[in-house]
């Protein structure tokens, strides 16, 4: 079965939201939601989810699930704020443990997966209407990545890119070149015809002059630049590894994460009602 699907492309994050649902019986979900934030002023506003909000009110549609697909280290998640507004659950792979477990003591977190509705394991389902979503465990690029294969589409978040731009760091805590590799070609297994739509999008210094995020599996295994047919896990390893040993630090890494391992929840208030999210400091 054919979902459809309409996407939102956030140009201060490279992000792209999906707005997925079944024809049938009009349910709908929504992967990787962003909360817009201005780290400069410190504020933050709705306006990318309330456009959600508005193009499924338009469609007619009723929103059944908020899927993420990791901890966004580039974003803030607009989860929390979604379910606040629609009641929609909100599902993760349950490998999110394993990232609360590690930055739970920075930021005066539980690490107990209690912020989300759902913490989904490997090949666990979701009804969506007549289609159904089952969750895909494609760790790498975080303990806690997984993607949503719904009928003939499936949403990767940052497991992998457009063709030309290849896949995502493995630098962060748990992350690993070796396991995202494995990942990617579990991917790769998919029928050929399989779309799959990416979790960001980056224009490359040259080629195509306009943003993308749906290709197949078809394309990716021709024309992947890090992992097509053909490179094997030891050149893929070195080659990721070699790429992250040069990547900065994500700009809202500290920012985005608190919030993330929250499901999109910002820290509680201080006694004053004032919220503040931590930016530990070390040394030099």
């Amino acid at each position: 079965m054919k979902p459809q699907v309409q996407a939102f492309f956030d140009k201060a994050t490279n992000t792209i939201t999906y707005l997925v649902w079944d024809e049938a019986s009009r349910a709908a979900a929504l992967v990787d939601p962003v909360l817009d934030y201005n780290a400069a002023a410190g504020r933050i506003s709705t306006t990318s989810a309330e456009a959600l909000l508005a193009a499924i009110e338009e469609r007619g549609l009723s929103l059944a699930w908020i899927l993420e697909t990791h901890a966004h280290a580039d974003h803030l998640s607009a989860g929390h704020w979604l379910r606040e507004k629609t009641g929609a659950p909100i599902a993760i792979g349950s490998g999110i443990l394993k990232v609360q477990e590690t930055f739970a003591p920075l930021f005066g977190v539980e690490a107990d997966g209690a912020a989300f509705d759902r913490l989904l394991e490997d090949g666990e389902t979701l009804p969506l209407g007549e289609l159904t979503v089952t969750a895909l465990h494609t760790p790498g690029h975080t303990p806690a990545c997984v993607s949503y294969l719904i009928g003939d589409a499936v949403f990767v978040g940052d497991t992998l890119f457009m063709p030309d731009f290849g896949s995502a760091r493995c630098d962060f805590p748990g992350g690993s070149a070796r396991t995202l590799y494995r990942s990617i070609r579990r991917l790769l297994d998919l029928p050929a015809q399989t779309r799959i739509f990416v979790g960001h999008d980056y224009l490359p210094k040259d080629g195509r002059k306009d943003f993308a995020w749906e290709t197949t599996v078809e394309a990716e295994r021709a024309g992947n630049v890090h992992v097509r047919d053909g490179v094997d896990e030891e050149a893929f390893v070195a080659l990721r590894e070699g790429r992250d040993a040069g990547l900065p630090v994500p700009a809202l890494l500290l920012p985005a994460l608190q919030v993330n391992i929250r499901a999109g929840a910002l820290p509680p208030p201080d006694p004053s009602g004032r919220r503040f999210l931590r930016i530990p400091v070390g040394a030099l």
